[in-house]
């Protein structure tokens, strides 16, 4: 075999192989996951995102590990996804969360969050302890702090949730 030849067929198999490899990501923190139920998120009707939510707990138990996936279907600015965020933090907490912790989380997002194109993906892994944030597949952010993790994805899966119907999609349970 040319030397040309096995340079083509190495570009050929990083071509192949970054992608699937960009993609295990968060798998590999929680490999035996299934997915246990997803929904859109609609702002008067406008498809937001799909999220899923992957567990190896049947039923979901959200004291164990689990992803919150989101797949964008619209173009969202960072900041517009962290204040996004943070406003639903303080509507389901309530005063449960003080306004230096406010202030560090908005820091935290900041860093773990990007401007998002359409079709993009972030998922969220809750390790209970801490959380880790993947872009596209690729880890982006990690966030030691049992409070913020317990607040963030509380957004989803508080009861007092703005969109229990999602809540619902995402539990299996619809």
């Amino acid at each position: 075999m040319s030397r040309s030849t096995l340079v083509h067929l190495w570009l050929i198999c990083c071509l192949i192989v970054v992608p699937l490899s960009a993609t295990a990501g968060w798998r590999t923190v929680l490999p035996d996951t299934e997915l246990v139920g997803q929904g859109d998120l609609r702002i008067w009707g406008l498809r937001i995102y799909t999220a899923r939510l992957w567990s190896a707990q049947q039923p979901f138990d959200s004291t164990k590990p689990f992803a919150l996936e989101l797949i964008y279907h619209r173009d969202i600015s960072r900041e517009q996804f962290v204040d996004a965020s943070l406003d639903e933090i303080r509507r389901t907490s309530g005063n449960q969360v003080s306004p230096a912790q406010l202030v560090e989380w908005r820091g935290e997002m900041q860093r773990a969050f990007v401007d998002i194109k359409e079709g993009q993906r972030i998922t969220g892994v809750n390790l209970a302890e801490g959380c880790q944030f993947y872009v596209d597949g690729r880890l982006h952010h990690e966030v030691r702090d049992s409070a913020f993790v317990k607040a963030f994805f509380g957004i989803w899966f508080d009861p007092k949730t703005r969109d229990s119907a999602l809540r619902e999609q995402l539990l299996g349970r619809r």
